[in-house]
């Protein structure tokens, strides 16, 4: 996998895939647009481990009428601002699940089958190159 992060301005950058699938990213204070890169975090978070749920209740053969995943992040005061906690919230509409079977499949799906969970735990390398302009 390969994203290409391009300059907008010193605040604004676009994000391309390998295959030309592009993102925003918005890190101005004021007229804000798009979300900002711990912004990415809880939203790539939330959607890793919604799909997840979604199918394991599904393989239940439970109806989901809806899935909501709340997410919270605290983050350190100082630079690196990093998260310090994340906290998620998992809300099933649901006619015929129960509690403890969403419970479980949340603390699966996050501890064995989502990756970005997993992802948050990974050690980053680089290198650098500087091109005359």
């Amino acid at each position: 996998m390969k994203i290409t992060t391009q300059y907008q301005s010193d605040y604004e950058y676009k994000a391309t895939t390998s295959e030309g699938h592009t993102v925003s990213i918005d890190m101005r204070k004021e007229d804000k647009v798009d979300q900002a890169p711990m912004e990415m975090v809880l939203s790539a978070l939330t959607g890793c481990v919604a799909v997840e749920v979604a199918l394991m209740i599904k393989k239940r053969r439970k109806i989901v009428s809806d899935l909501v995943i709340e997410a919270e992040g605290t983050r350190r005061d100082e630079a690196p601002r990093s998260f310090t906690g994340i906290h998620l919230k998992f809300i099933l509409i649901s006619p015929d699940a129960e509690l403890e079977e969403l419970q479980k499949i949340s603390k699966l799906s996050l501890e064995k089958y989502c990756s970005v969970a997993d992802s948050l735990k990974a050690g980053v390398t680089f290198d650098c190159e500087v091109k005359a302009a």
